[in-house]
């Protein structure tokens, strides 16, 4: 431990399930660096994914940006506008994310795989302050939900019944699993188990999830909850902590629902392991179809199939995953 560093900076500008991985960092630097205070930078949007954290004291954005001074800035971004932020500061000691790009570039081109064993991007956040500490706590993401985000949860979703949370959107098609696909599993699931489900996703989202809904049989439509577009972030959390289990997809909400230990059944349509953004930390079940040549086709998504079948998504099978849920919903419940 460096008993000089007293004030830190941790910037992350975007976006949702990236900052979430920062957390487990903010946790070790808070306890390696005992009395410190622990500041955070990202975007405006994304400023309240911090709120309540105990070991963060301010949070600035790029609107109100911090000033300084910084004995240590911990530089999760590490792109011109976060380097740019830094240089306006005084600051000490700056150490940056080694993003490796290249890598996932290469394994996009060319189908070769050079990024080795697998790492999750909270230890490579961890891994840029190698020499400095801290260490692994061996425990995963946190959010902190008001009491009145979960009385806004606990209001809309009831109780009594088992709870799964469906994150149905992404940022990228090639990362959203189909409406209709959605649809079947959970009809599959209404037919055999008594059970609700919950969909969440900004307004960007409200499309898919009214797609979801149209599609289920009409008998079962009023076991669906759709929250889309009408939750803040830590209300959706708040939502996603009173889950039994979660279906997503490779979204910023499959790692908000890993910071409250959520079984995880995880989508995977142009996105691969080796980009390093599994669940943290927590159970999860992946289903992906492996063997395509096409796979990764970008290392963030696409906006459409450049093959035009869409195999990454479309040949994952509906009763499959119908049927791991009910597997674990049987066992566990």
């Amino acid at each position: 431990m460096d008993s000089t560093v007293k004030k830190i900076l941790v910037v992350r500008l975007s976006s949702i399930g990236d900052i979430i991985l920062t957390t487990p960092l903010l946790r070790e630097v808070a306890a390696f660096f005992p009395g410190a205070v622990i500041d955070y930078c990202t975007k405006p949007a994304f400023r309240t994914l911090l709120d309540g954290n105990p070991h963060v004291a301010a949070i600035h954005t790029l609107d109100a940006p911090p000033t300084g001074p910084f004995d240590l800035v911990i530089d999760l971004q590490n792109n011109f506008r976060s380097i740019k932020l830094i240089g306006n500061l005084k600051a000490g000691k700056v150490v940056r994310y080694r993003k490796r790009t290249w890598k996932k570039m290469v394994l996009v081109r060319t189908g070769i795989d050079i990024t080795g064993p697998y790492r999750s991007v909270v230890e490579r956040y961890r891994a840029s302050l190698s020499g400095l500490g801290p260490e692994p706590d061996g425990k995963g993401c946190e959010l902190f939900p008001s009491v009145s985000d979960r009385i806004f949860a606990a209001a809309e979703t009831g109780t009594g019944t088992p709870l799964l949370a469906v994150c149905p959107g992404a940022k990228h098609a090639t990362k959203r699993y189909p409406a209709e696909k959605y649809a079947k599993v959970l009809a599959a699931l209404f037919e055999v188990i008594p059970l609700k489900a919950v969909l969440l996703g900004g307004g960007e989202d409200s499309l898919v999830a009214a797609q979801i809904v149209a599609a289920v049989p009409e008998a079962f439509r009023g076991q669906i909850i759709d929250l889309s577009g009408r939750t803040t972030f830590l209300q959706s959390a708040a939502v996603l902590e009173r889950s039994d289990v979660v279906l997503a997809n490779d979204t910023g909400l499959m790692h908000m629902a890993s910071a409250f230990g959520k079984k995880i059944f995880l989508l995977f349509g142009s996105s691969v392991p080796a980009f390093g953004f599994l669940p943290y930390q927590v159970p999860f079940e992946l289903f992906e179809v492996q063997g395509l040549g096409c796979r990764p086709c970008s290392h963030i998504g696409r906006d459409t199939c450049r093959k035009g079948h869409f195999r990454c998504m479309n040949d994952l099978k509906e009763s499959e995953i119908a049927g791991k849920i009910l597997d674990y919903l049987n066992q566990s419940l």
